[in-house]
């Protein structure tokens, strides 16, 4: 057998886990809809912009289902004759930015302090843990109201203010994870061996901790997206003529009992995002858990 045999047997990690993806169905459509939703966010803006916000009085509250229409108007009309599908593909670029923006900084600051707190002294550990508890004392979205009610209602703002309120998830799950991989036998070793603590903690340790916080940043990301949502439906959030999907519900609760589309197709799409993390985060957390993804390996095996 030679050395290059083994490598050709055995699938490469990516494919192992597209094979248990697609095994599990409801997590596969989740991820399917998800990158559905990435790709409006991503290419969207730039191929319907315009058409997303040229009014067009005609088509006032111009309802669903009229296929003898441009497709951009198969959902329906805005108040103004703006397309709807074409205002849900561009919303969702805000919509995306906003909510991985703050996952990505609160996941960001919230594991290094986490870390910082799980390794070095205690003085050091306290401080941090204060910090959180201090910003735990607030309710998230409650300080965020707070804070947006001072500043100007901007994405950048809005990404500053909902990262701040999640920091303290990924920083107490972090120290927690550190406080126990510690102890173990090759953590000291690699002390004994003379590593530096920021490659004891970055190399040896993180590389651990970080699966349980990429699933939490998963199911994180539908609080925030929710958040986001619920800030722009009370009008703090982002303002026209920038859209985001919670704008959109806002701007049609006027017109709930004439025309129930302007605000259900984006309610909509909040909804099925949101299931689709909590399904992919649900099957994120037994696939990169090694005491729980041999099932998905025996299921993929025994096909």
């Amino acid at each position: 057998m030679t050395d290059s045999q083994p490598v050709r047997e055995l699938p490469s990690k990516l494919v192992q886990l597209l094979r248990m993806l697609w095994r599990d169905k409801l997590a596969c459509i989740a991820a399917a809809f998800l990158l559905l939703v990435i790709c409006c966010a991503l290419f969207g803006p730039m191929m319907l912009e315009d058409l997303a916000t040229k009014q067009n009085l005609r088509g006032r509250n111009a309802p669903p289902f009229d296929f003898s229409k441009n497709w951009t108007f198969w959902l329906g009309g805005d108040a103004l004759g703006r397309p709807l599908l074409a205002r849900i593909i561009v919303a969702a670029g805000n919509t995306m930015m906003v909510a991985a923006g703050a996952v990505f900084c609160s996941l960001l600051i919230g594991t290094t302090l986490g870390m910082i707190a799980g390794y070095t002294s205690k003085l050091t550990s306290q401080i941090i843990l204060r910090l959180a508890d201090v910003i735990m004392s607030f309710p998230s979205l409650l300080l965020a109201v707070i804070v947006l009610y001072m500043l100007p209602a901007s994405v950048g703002n809005l990404v500053i203010v909902l990262a701040i309120t999640r920091i303290p998830v990924y920083l107490r799950t972090a120290r927690a994870e550190v406080l126990e991989i510690r102890e173990r036998m090759f953590v000291q070793a690699a002390r004994v061996m003379g590593a530096s603590t920021p490659r004891i903690i970055f190399r040896h340790i993180l590389p651990l901790v970080f699966p349980t916080l990429i699933t939490i940043a998963t199911l994180d990301f539908a609080f925030v997206m929710l958040a986001e949502s619920s800030l722009s439906f009370l009008g703090i959030g982002i303002q026209p003529p920038e859209i985001t999907w919670g704008l959109m519900v806002a701007q049609g609760r006027s017109y709930l009992t004439s025309a129930w589309w302007l605000s259900f197709w984006p309610g909509l799409a909040i909804i099925f995002t949101t299931l689709s993390l909590n399904l992919l985060s649900n099957w994120m957390r037994v696939a990169l858990d090694p005491q729980q993804r041999w099932r998905l390996e025996m299921s993929t095996q025994n096909d």
